[in-house]
């Protein structure tokens, strides 16, 4: 645990993040409006961490650059030194951070997942009493997404259209694989991009589910999958899942591959019984579900839903659809977490906002709620629930940004900045 100048590093023994009383945290900012919700927040992380332990912890920040304000300064987006910082103290955090549609610059968000092997996006999605939403009943949602977050579409393998690397591609597909060569409808014309999913990367996604949801007490993981159309890729990860889940889990888990081996052999109504015998000694419910009928039940029927583990992109649409249901992406925390090397990113998971940046507008819930995940990560839980009482306290008085405040009947609009002091008037209310 070597010392610092302000404070300690976190560490990692046996498999356990090291917390000291006063660990070094990495911050950035972010592009836009980051820099307004890192400004609200920060003040709310350190009074629930004072009031919890009443001096005896704290967290000692440390300023790291990405971003238009690395690029000013380093002449880079990303630079080592940031990817350093985090390997070295292990937990940090991060605002929103721009990327351009389109050729050039890469996404700062998946470099970082990338190069730091971020494997998991963790996405908790509930809804807050209080929060407008779209829905009838936001309250049924109480999920946690685990999101393959290295491969899939986003590991950047794409051939551009008219490129002298798109021909030599397609070429090569034409020549030794024809048959699906011939699939593309336009070939010509045809911009290309690959989709690796890999054993590796599938189990170690779905093997950090289920420990969070045993940890956690949680009722059930469902594996998310397009398999039916990507037979190997998104059936890979559905099989490579359930291997996983019965290999390393066989005593703790009830498989529903379980649940078909016994109605082939016995019937229907015995492998019920041994599903609710399995259900009632406390096992974890493993099930998988194709993705477009995920959608579906989100909005029919979410509360017969728990943890979803899910590939990359499937995640990425989930976890912004989901948010919508329980207030829209101002309310939705998120980490990028690397489970061995303990390495985690918490992060505000909405877009830069730039249009609304330096006019104390913004929604800082989902950074606030962000430090809450990171709290409680560190195992501070006396404080993280402060955070979220806080939260809780400042929705139920009514006192809201301008995003939720033309939504709710008697509410006073208030800045960023003022519903971070409203959030922490509240911790103890």
């Amino acid at each position: 645990m070597p010392e610092t100048v302000n404070g300690h590093t976190l560490y990692m023994e046996h498999g356990q993040l090291g917390v000291p009383p006063d660990p070094i945290i990495p911050f950035i900012e972010g592009d836009g409006s980051g820099v307004d919700i890192w400004r609200a927040a920060r003040p709310v992380l350190d009074a629930a961490v004072e009031k919890a332990y009443q001096g005896q912890r704290r967290l000692v920040w440390k300023e790291v650059y990405a971003g238009e304000k690395a690029a000013r300064l380093y002449g880079t987006s990303l630079p080592e030194e940031t990817l350093q910082a985090f390997r070295m103290f292990l937990v940090g955090i991060k605002g929103p951070l721009g990327t351009p549609v389109g050729g050039g610059m890469r996404s700062l968000n998946v470099a970082l997942r990338k190069d730091l092997d971020l494997y998991v996006c963790l996405r908790p999605v509930r809804w807050l009493p209080g929060v407008p939403a779209p829905v009838h009943h936001p309250e049924r949602v109480d999920m946690v997404i685990f999101r393959e977050n290295t491969e899939d579409v986003y590991a950047g393998i794409e051939f551009e259209q008219g490129s002298e690397a798109n021909q030599n591609f397609k070429a090569l597909l034409q020549e030794h694989f024809p048959s699906e060569y011939a699939r593309m409808r336009f070939p010509a014309s045809s911009a290309i991009g690959l989709k690796p999913v890999s054993v590796e990367g599938s189990r170690r996604l779905v093997r950090a589910a289920v420990r969070w949801a045993l940890e956690n007490r949680r009722r059930s993981v469902t594996l998310v999958h397009k398999g039916n159309i990507m037979k190997f890729t998104e059936g890979g990860f559905r099989k490579w899942g359930y291997q996983v889940c019965e290999e390393e889990f066989s005593g703790q888990v009830y498989t529903a591959l379980q649940w078909e081996r016994t109605a082939a052999a016995q019937g229907e109504e015995a492998a019920n019984r041994e599903q609710e015998r399995a259900l009632t000694e406390g096992k974890l419910l493993i099930k998988d579900i194709i993705a477009d009928a995920m959608f579906e039940a989100a909005l029919t029927r979410p509360q017969e839903f728990d943890v979803l583990a899910t590939t990359n992109l499937n995640g990425d649409y989930l976890s912004d659809a989901l948010a919508a249901q329980v207030g829209g992406l101002g309310m939705a925390p998120g980490a990028n977490i690397n489970f061995e090397t303990g390495i985690a990113v918490f992060e505000a998971t909405h877009g830069t906002a730039p249009k609304l940046a330096g006019k104390d507008m913004v929604n800082p819930t989902s950074f606030i709620l962000s430090g809450e995940m990171l709290l409680r990560y560190l195992g501070w839980h006396e404080a993280a629930d402060l955070i979220l009482r806080g939260v809780e306290g400042a929705i139920a008085a009514r006192r809201l940004t301008f995003d939720l405040c033309a939504l709710v009947e008697g509410a006073r609009q208030v800045g960023t900045l003022e519903f971070g002091q409203a959030v922490i008037a509240y911790m103890e209310v």
